[in-house]
């Protein structure tokens, strides 16, 4: 059990290191990986509803 906090922690410890972004990013980069994100989340949900749609019918 404490090796499991020990891991979590240092996953905290890292995230808050890197949280915040030292460079700078235009608006164009920022809207860019935005939309990179959401095309990727739109990505999984087709996937996932076409595994849910394969395993019903199967």
């Amino acid at each position: 059990m404490n090796a499991y906090r020990n891991f979590f922690s240092k996953i905290t410890e890292i995230n808050a290191r890197y949280g915040k972004s030292r460079i700078e990013m235009s608006g164009a980069v920022r809207f860019s990986l935005m939309a990179l994100r959401v095309y990727l989340i739109a990505l999984v949900a087709l996937m996932i509803y076409k595994f849910v749609q394969i395993a019903v019918q199967g």
